[in-house]
């Protein structure tokens, strides 16, 4: 089992099997429900649903995260264990805290912390996302790593601690200097692939590239930048869907959109 994920095998087995129909005692398959922390939106990103459009459901409950700083993350903290019980209460089989920087600022101890007090909270499995891209970098055979972020120089520092507290070494890392998280959406593909290829290009010996931020919309840019830069890619929000997919028993594989989700 991987570090930082909780599970339990009879609230698999429970959640996930078959209900029999009160009206006419036919056999119906629950559908899996995934309940997303957000930092921010309330609602379902895209990538969920395009990712995988039929057979599994998605909820969101946010936590208000103004700041992509310390601070910011600080005065959120409190409000992660009633998110995930809020969406405990919606029916959720499986949570996963959808913040990367939210969870690793404070450290590996400190994530794994995160994802206990998720799971004692709810008696759900559950997944942060930084533990997501961590074991996409694993998965992909990740080492030796450049890592694009949204973030300032203080929390690529933090990020920089983590992936080494986790075995990996960072060959380069650099940010985009975002602070107030309004200010993601700015970000236009173009300019992501370009930054994005670009930090990679400027890493050599990585066997990997890390695009770190849950706001940052890469779905449909991890190909195209696997092809320029010839590394697998592992990317916050996408790959941490696949991790909250997979605690819920299904494998997590969407065609199409990079390396990781093929696997």
């Amino acid at each position: 089992m991987a570090r930082g994920v909780i599970t339990r095998r009879e609230l698999l087995s429970a959640s996930l099997g078959v209900a029999v129909s009160a009206q006419g005692g036919a056999a119906a398959v629950r559908v899996p429900l995934l309940g997303l922390i957000s930092p921010v939106d309330v609602t379902v990103p895209p990538e969920a649903t395009a990712l995988y459009p039929s057979g599994i459901d998605f909820r969101a409950v946010s936590v208000g995260l103004k700041t992509m700083t310390p601070q910011g993350y600080d005065e959120v903290l409190d409000r992660i264990a009633p998110a995930a019980q809020a969406l405990a209460a919606q029916g959720a089989q499986a949570i996963a805290l959808m913040g990367t920087s939210l969870s690793f600022y404070q450290g590996a101890a400190f994530n794994r912390e995160l994802t206990r007090r998720m799971a004692a909270a709810t008696g759900l499995p559950a997944v942060t996302m930084s533990t997501a891209v961590i074991e996409g970098l694993r998965s992909v055979g990740g080492k030796r790593l450049a890592v694009a972020t949204a973030y300032n120089d203080d929390v690529n520092a933090r990020l920089r601690s983590y992936l080494q507290e986790e075995g990996f070494e960072v060959l380069g890392i650099k940010g985009l200097g975002i602070q107030n998280v309004g200010d993601i959406l700015s970000v236009t593909g173009k300019d992501l692939i370009a930054f994005s290829v670009g930090v990679a290009e400027a890493t050599p010996g990585a066997d990997a590239l890390l695009i770190s931020c849950g706001g940052l919309r890469t779905l449909d840019l991890i190909a195209p930048i696997e092809q320029r830069c010839g590394l697998p890619v592992v990317s916050s929000l996408p790959h941490a869907l696949r991790a909250g997919v997979r605690l819920l028993g299904l494998s997590g594989r969407a065609a199409g959109y990079g390396r990781l989700l093929s696997l």
